[in-house]
């Protein structure tokens, strides 16, 4: 095992810290930019759910008032 050490850290062949440096900066740079926009989906879709929870809420809670409080129910209810 010391031997296998002592080669690898020799050898001159491989990559350089450098470029294991660009390697790990363009793998970040595109990490973080999909976790910008899943996140900007996710609060989307949770946005959007919410708005159709709330009216399908509300026309659900109209059924149960008198008439003269009734409000049209969402079409997507």
């Amino acid at each position: 095992m010391k031997t296998f050490l002592k080669t690898f850290l020799a050898e001159d062949s491989g990559a350089s810290a450098a470029e294991y440096a660009l390697i790990l900066a363009v793998v970040g740079i595109a990490i973080g930019a999909a976790a910008l926009t899943l996140g900007q989906n996710v609060g989307l879709t949770i946005k959007n759910s919410a708005e159709t929870t709330g009216k399908c809420g509300s026309a659900a809670n109209a059924a149960s008032l008198p008439a003269s409080y009734a409000t049209t129910a969402a079409t997507s209810c």
